[in-house]
């Protein structure tokens, strides 16, 4: 559809709120979506729009005609667009992507005396399903503690009350070694076996304080009968169950059940953490990964996934955290909590840790796919996953400002190719146009020096510029590459010194790396070398000038020919030293009897 065809059908469009649909020429949906003003939301894909991702621009391409359906409120909209997604699978909407990890869950059978097992699928059975988890070696864990606690049977025997009474069975190997309780044969009652199923139950779910209750109150009702064997056997069983709840994540026992969402993305996906807690610990965790096909807002893709997540899990949570406001269809009865201070605020900040390390994560997967990498290799891909870049930084530039009070003010360039200095390529700069000490405008006339130089003989640009200093010299380099026409073409950072802390332009909160992180010691390689580089020619040219400052204080003796002096004999000591046909020789007979006379009164 194009923008002219668009307009002859925009005067057709409602203001009010609804779901509207690009469809091809075939009548295939492509793209569902909602809107609180459906005019004003079908307007904004249209027109001469600069910022426009390429995916934008193709659905529009590719539809042939757009439909829509006016609801009577935002969340009515909503759900009505989950709805269509779910069914229609529309190519442009963002989509669950596949992990490929193999999903198990853990199964209570619906039978007489129910057995609990590990499950790969979901079976609708009527048994009831907890999970999916993802990791197997977990659920492992959890049913090698649910059978030390509690004898259940493993056997798949039709345990009827007419078997059980006509003695069809007799007692196996299990019960002899005390991992079942013989109910095949009558040994232990239905009730007392389904009493064990619902502290299993409350274990899964992580309702930790009626298993314990339970536990505590079969090892008195034990004690009091002086079974004391099994008493004391019920008092191990207990100390098993607190160490296993010890090894649980602890939130604070006055949050008591939550669900907890963060999310984080890039260009191309979205990903977001799961945190449940019951009774507060956290008692399951997981990452869902988003493809995004649009340019969909971050709230857009948070409401998506909380759905997704919580009839996943068929979780009912009276409280649901989030980073930000967002509207919930399905699951009003939820309070939404967007914490600002307390426990809540760290629980939402360790589901956003997880995140960030799950993008992190995936980022340097994707980096490292190609195969062995060497050190350099090693070193600059975590520095482009570190800084977010789009591509490695092969070529490195960084700057630094030398100065003592003002006087003799320089600048230097250093190179670094392939993560090692590029001596060659150093360049340092007498600062022209500044006077005094002024570091933020020295900063931006050899930055601007230095590029338009680059650009006017048409070399290569570095990947990665680094601006030895803070927020200041930073926002004067990025002056003259906005100058240039260079803003965004090329990644700049500032770094402090005190804290190594790493600014972007126009991004008041600092970057933290790791200290030990090979990136962050490279980048402070880079400004070190630039440290030294500019202060070494700094120095020099400080011996240069005091030089040439004395010999052109003797009278008669002027700038140029003092240049020749130090050009022929590279320092004072040696003009005083040279004999005085070798001077004549240099700056003629008239100058040479000048500077005799100048050695000779200071002799006297």
């Amino acid at each position: 559809m194009t923008t002219e065809q668009f307009k002859i059908f925009f005067p057709t469009i409602p203001l009010q709120p609804g779901i509207y649909k690009f469809l091809d020429a075939e009548g295939t949906i492509l793209y569902v979506g909602k809107a609180k003003n459906l005019r004003n939301r079908l307007a904004s894909y249209f027109g001469d729009k600069k910022h426009t991702t390429a995916k934008t621009k193709a659905l529009t391409r590719h539809a042939d005609h757009i439909e829509f359906t006016i609801v009577e409120t935002e969340t009515d909209a909503l759900l009505l667009e989950n709805t269509l997604i779910k069914k229609h699978q529309p190519r442009y909407n963002v989509m669950l992507k596949d992990e490929k990890s193999p999903l198990v869950y853990i199964c209570i059978k619906k039978e007489r005396f129910p057995r609990v097992f590990i499950a790969r699928k979901v079976i609708k059975d009527g048994s009831t399903y907890f999970g999916p988890y993802l990791s197997k070696f977990r659920v492992e864990q959890i049913t090698e503690l649910i059978r030390k606690l509690f004898q259940l049977r493993t056997c798949s025997l039709f345990l009827s009350e007419e078997n059980i009474r006509k003695g069809k069975f007799k007692p196996c190997l299990e019960y002899h070694i005390k991992n079942c309780a013989a109910p095949c044969v009558g040994y232990e009652t239905e009730e007392v076996y389904n009493a064990k199923v619902e502290q299993i139950k409350n274990i899964l779910r992580g309702n930790f304080a009626a298993v314990k209750t339970h536990l505590k109150e079969e090892m008195h009702r034990l004690a009091e009968n002086l079974q004391f064997e099994q008493a004391q056997a019920m008092k191990d069983k207990l100390a098993l169950f607190e160490d296993y709840q010890g090894k649980s994540t602890v939130v604070n026992p006055n949050i008591r059940d939550v669900d907890v969402f963060a999310i984080a993305d890039d260009e191309k996906e979205a990903f977001i953490n799961y945190l449940k807690v019951v009774n507060g610990a956290v008692i399951h965790t997981y990452t869902l990964t988003l493809t995004k096909n649009l340019d969909e807002d971050r709230e857009t893709l948070l409401v998506f996934a909380i759905q997704e997540l919580l009839n996943k899990f068929n979780s009912h949570p009276p409280e649901i955290i989030v980073p930000f406001e967002v509207a919930l269809p399905g699951f009003e009865e939820a309070t939404i909590t967007v914490p600002k201070i307390g426990d809540k605020k760290k629980l939402l900040e360790l589901s956003e840790k997880n995140v960030q390390y799950h993008l992190l994560q995936k980022k340097k997967q994707a980096l490292g796919a190609t195969g062995r990498q060497t050190p350099a290799e090693r070193i600059l891909r975590t520095l482009q996953a570190d800084l977010n870049m789009q591509e490695a930084p092969l070529h490195i530039e960084c700057f630094d400002n030398s100065n003592i009070h003002g006087t003799n003010p320089v600048s230097s360039c250093v190179v670094f190719r392939n993560a090692k200095p590029s001596k060659r390529d150093y360049r340092h700069y007498n600062v022209k146009t500044v006077e005094g000490p002024n570091d933020f405008a020295s900063m931006e006339e050899v930055v601007y020096r230095r590029y338009k130089r680059l650009l006017a003989e048409a070399q290569s640009l570095p990947q990665l510029i680094i601006i030895d200093g803070g927020k200041g010299q930073l926002s004067a380099a990025m002056k003259s590459l906005r100058a240039l026409d260079l803003e965004g073409k090329v990644t700049v950072i500032g770094i402090a010194k005190k804290l190594e802390e790493i600014f972007f332009p126009d991004d008041p909160v600092p970057l933290y790396i790791n200290k030990k992180s090979e990136s962050l010691k490279l980048i402070q390689q880079a400004r070190n070398e630039a440290h030294r580089f500019a202060i070494t020619f700094h120095r020099d040219q400080r011996s240069r000038n005091f030089i040439k400052t004395e010999l052109t204080g003797i009278p008669g003796i002027g700038a140029k020919t003092a240049e020749k002096l130090l050009s022929q004999f590279g320092s004072l000591a040696r003009v005083r030293e040279a004999e005085p046909a070798a001077i004549e020789a240099a700056v003629g007979k008239a100058a040479a009897a000048k500077v005799a006379r100048y050695f000779e009164g200071l002799d006297d």
